[in-house]
C-alpha cells in the first residue's frame, strides 16, 4: 500500500506554515517597534539641532534680519538627517527656508503606514518675554530625511526576514526530525509489520510495542490494538472450534479431519505409507433410545468411548469424530498393514471392556475399517470413503469385525498375526533351537570357534531356516523377545562350555532392530555378569546393512561392552554402504573381525574382484577376515592363496545340533 502524501511532508508543511505566519506577525510587530524607536531618536536629534540654533534665529527674526536668518538655517545643511528647515510665522506663512537639495522620494504607502516624514516645530521667543503676550515670534520647523527612514525599514525588514526565515527552516527541520523519530518512524514500522502479516495470522497478530513508547499515546494505541486483536482472536478461535470441532468431545470433525488428512498426504516429510482407520461404535446407536433425554445430552457414554480411543492410540495418531458414532484415526507413522491391524485390535479390545451406565451393564461393540495408503485414487476424501466403506463391510459381517478396504490385505494381515502368535508360542514352548557351525583355520583345519544359527522346529518335524524367520520376526515386531532368547541361550551354552573346559568362542547374529533397542545394552550386561562369560568368548555379528548413522551410534554403545570382553564382528561385509566415509567409521570403532558375505564367495575363483578389494581393505584397517559359505576346495584354495585363512561353510561342516557339534569338534582342554 503506497502513501499518497507522507505524514512527514504534511507535518513539515504545517510546521512551516505556522512558523511563517508567526514570524510574519512577529516581524510586523517588531518592525513597528524599531521604526517607532527610530522616529523617537530622530525627534530627539531634531530637538537638539533646533535648540542649538534657536537663540540666533530668534534674534535674527526679532531684528527681521532675513539674510542672517537664511545664514543660520543654511548652517544646518551639513546635518545628514535633515531634508528641510524653515521659519513659519504665526499665521503659518513660510518666511525663510534653507536651501536643502530635493528630497528623495519614498513610497506613499510607507509614509502613511509609518507616518513619515518626522517633523518637529520649535517656537522662537524674544529674549524678554512679556507675560501678558506669550505668543512666539515664529516657529522653526525641522524635517528628518524620510529616505533614510525608508532605507532603515528595508534593511531591518530584510535582516529580520532572512534571520527569521532561517530560524523557521531550522525549527521546521528540527521539529520534523523529532516528530519522525517519535511518531513517523514507529508508525512506519507498524505499517510494515501489518503489511507483512499473512492472511492466516491476521486474527492472531500482536503489534510489537515500540521502544521508549510504553507510556505514551503510541504505547496506548498498540496496547489497545493488541487487546482488540486478542478479543478478535478469541472470537475467531471459538468460531473456528465450533466449525471444525465437535462441541462435546472437542475432537476434529469431518471437515477439519479431511483438511488434516490432505495436509499429511501433501507433506514431503511423511512416510511413504500410512493407514487410516474408521471406527463405528454400534453401542452408541443402540443406547440412544434407552437413555433419558437429559442423560443423552451429557453423552457420558460418548465421552467414555472417546477416552478409550485416546488411551489406545499413540501421540502420533490423529483422532477425529465423523458423526455421533463414527470416529477416524490417522495413523501417521504406521506403515505396515500388519501394524495397523495390531492397532485396530488394541482399540477393539479397549472398546469391548465392560462398563456400567445408568444402572445398566454394557459391553460395547464396534467395527473397524482400514484403508492403506497409497491406493487407487489418491485423494483425502476418497481415502476416507474407502475406510468408511471397509467399516460398513465389517458391520455387515457382524460385531467386532476388522476389515481392510482391500480384501487381500485383510487376509494377509490375519495370516501375519497368526504367524506372530506362532513365533511367540514357539519361544514359550522352546521349539526354537540353536544349531552350531564350526569356523575353522582353512590351512590347519583347526576349529577356531562356532556360529550359533537359529532354527525353528515345526510340528511336522521340519525346520525353518533363519533367512525366513528373522525378516518375519522383524516385520511382526517380535524380534526383540526372539533375539533376547538367542542371546540368553548362547550365554548358557558358553557357560556350560566353560564348565566343561571347552574354550571355543561363540558368534551370535544380532538384528539391527534389536541393537537399537533401549534395553539391549543393559540386558546384555546382565547376561554377561549372570553367566560369567570370559572375555573374547562371545562374538556379536552385526550386519553391515545397518544405516551408517545408526551403525556408528550402535557401535559407540558397544565400546563399553567391548571393554568388558565382547568381540564385534561385521557380518555380510560388502553388501551394505561400504564407502570411504564408512571405512573411516570402521577405523575408529571397535570392530574385531570382518566376514565376507557368501554371495561373493560363490563367484570364486572366476569373479574375485570384490573379495580382493575386501581383503585389501582388511589389510589397511588391520582387521582379520573370515569367509563364510565356503563350499568347494577351489574356493578354499583361492582364499588361502590370497591370505584369507579363516573360513566357514559346508565344505567343513553343515550347521549341527549342539550335541552333534560338541561330539565332533569339541574336546575339553
Amino acid at each position: 500500500m503506497q502513501v499518497r502524501r507522507s505524514l512527514t511532508i504534511k507535518q513539515m508543511a504545517t510546521v512551516s506554515s505556522v512558523a511563517l505566519v508567526t514570524i510574519c506577525i512577529f516581524i510586523v510587530i517588531q518592525l513597528f517597534h524599531f521604526v517607532q524607536q527610530r522616529r523617537d531618536d530622530y525627534a530627539h536629534q531634531l530637538e537638539s539641532i533646533a535648540h542649538s540654533v534657536r537663540q540666533p534665529l530668534a534674534e535674527a527674526v526679532l531684528r527681521m534680519d532675513v539674510p542672517e536668518t537664511e545664514r543660520v538655517l543654511n548652517s544646518l545643511l551639513p546635518v545628514g538627517i535633515l531634508t528641510r528647515a524653515y521659519i513659519v510665522l504665526p499665521n503659518e506663512f513660510e518666511a525663510v527656508h534653507a536651501n536643502f537639495p530635493p528630497e528623495r522620494p519614498v513610497p506613499a504607502l510607507l509614509e502613511r503606514i509609518f507616518e513619515l516624514p518626522v517633523q518637529i516645530s520649535v517656537p522662537l521667543y524674544s529674549l524678554e518675554r512679556v507675560p501678558a503676550n506669550p505668543q512666539p515670534l515664529a516657529y522653526l520647523v525641522l524635517q528628518a530625511d524620510s529616505f533614510r527612514m525608508y532605507q532603515f525599514i528595508l534593511s531591518t525588514l530584510s535582516t529580520m526576514l532572512s534571520t527569521y526565515l532561517l530560524l523557521a527552516l531550522i525549527l521546521s527541520v528540527a521539529i520534523t526530525w523529532c516528530m519522525n523519530r517519535l511518531l513517523v518512524y514507529p508508525l512506519r514500522a507498524m505499517v510494515r509489520e501489518l503489511e507483512n502479516i499473512s492472511p492466516e495470522d491476521m486474527p492472531y497478530h500482536q503489534l510489537m510495542l515500540p521502544a521508549q513508547h510504553q507510556d505514551d499515546e503510541l504505547g496506548l494505541l498498540v496496547r489497545n490494538y493488541n487487546r482488540n486483536q486478542q478479543m478478535l482472536a478469541k472470537a475467531h478461535t471459538e468460531m473456528s472450534r465450533l466449525s471444525t470441532h465437535n462441541s462435546i468431545t472437542e475432537l476434529p470433525n469431518s471437515v477439519l479431519f479431511t483438511a488434516l488428512l490432505e495436509q499429511h498426504m501433501a507433506s514431503s516429510s511423511r512416510p511413504a505409507r500410512f493407514n487410516l482407520l474408521v471406527v463405528g461404535i454400534e453401542t452408541l446407536h443402540e443406547v440412544s433410545g434407552v437413555l433419558s433425554p437429559s442423560r443423552r445430552e451429557t453423552l457420558l457414554l460418548l465421552l467414555m468411548m472417546v477416552r478409550k480411543l485416546r488411551t489406545s492410540i499413540g501421540t502420533d495418531c490423529v483422532l477425529a469424530q465423523l458423526s455421533n458414532a463414527e470416529f477416524a484415526i490417522l495413523a501417521k507413522n504406521i506403515e505396515q498393514p500388519l501394524h495397523a491391524m495390531q492397532l485396530a485390535r488394541r482399540i477393539m479390545a479397549e472398546i469391548n471392556q465392560p462398563l456400567s451406565l445408568e444402572q445398566m451393564s454394557l459391553r460395547p461393540s464396534a467395527n473397524i475399517g482400514i484403508a492403506h495408503f497409497p491406493f487407487r485414487g489418491e485423494g483425502a476424501e476418497q481415502l476416507l470413503r474407502s475406510a468408511t466403506s471397509a467399516m460398513m463391510s465389517a458391520h455387515r459381517e457382524g460385531k467386532n469385525q476388522i476389515l481392510f478396504f482391500e480384501p487381500s490385505l485383510t487376509e494377509k494381515t490375519q495370516k501375519r498375526l497368526t504367524q506372530e502368535s506362532e513365533i511367540l508360542q514357539a519361544i514359550e514352548q522352546r521349539r526354537f533351537t540353536l544349531f552350531l557351525q564350526p569356523q575353522v583355520d582353512m590351512q590347519t583345519q583347526q576349529v577356531l570357534g562356532a556360529e550359533a544359527l537359529l532354527r525353528w522346529q515345526q510340528h511336522d518335524g521340519s525346520v525353518v531356516l533363519p533367512t525366513e524367520v528373522i525378516p518375519l520376526a522383524e516385520e511382526l515386531g517380535v524380534i526383540i523377545p526372539l533375539g533376547n532368547w538367542v542371546l540368553e541361550e548362547s550365554c548358557r551354552i558358553l557357560e556350560q562350555w566353560q564348565e566343561q573346559g571347552i574354550r571355543l568362542p561363540l558368534a551370535v547374529n544380532v538384528s539391527a532392530i534389536q541393537v537399537q533397542h533401549k534395553d539391549f545394552v543393559p540386558h546384555l550386561k546382565q547376561l554377561l555378569a549372570q553367566h560369567q562369560i570370559e572375555p573374547g568368548k562371545l562374538l556379536l555379528e552385526i550386519t553391515e546393512t545397518v544405516r551408517l548413522n545408526d551403525l556408528e551410534h550402535v557401535l559407540e554403545l558397544l565400546r563399553e561392552l567391548h571393554d568388558l570382553g565382547l568381540s564385534i564382528v561385521l557380518d555380510d561385509f560388502g553388501m551394505g554402504y561400504s564407502s570411504l566415509n564408512y571405512l573411516n567409521h570402521l577405523k575408529r570403532l571397535p570392530i574385531d573381525l570382518i566376514k565376507i558375505d557368501k554371495s561373493f564367495i560363490d563367484g570364486l575363483p572366476e569373479d574375485d574382484a570384490i573379495v580382493r578389494i575386501i581383503s585389501s581393505i582388511s589389510e589397511v584397517l588391520d582387521l582379520p577376515v573370515m569367509a563364510e559359505g565356503v563350499e568347494t576346495d577351489v574356493q578354499r584354495d583361492w582364499l588361502l592363496q590370497h591370505g584369507i585363512r579363516n573360513g566357514q561353510g559346508f565344505l567343513f561342516a553343515k550347521p549341527l545340533p549342539r550335541e552333534a557339534f560338541e561330539a565332533q569338534f569339541c574336546s575339553p582342554v
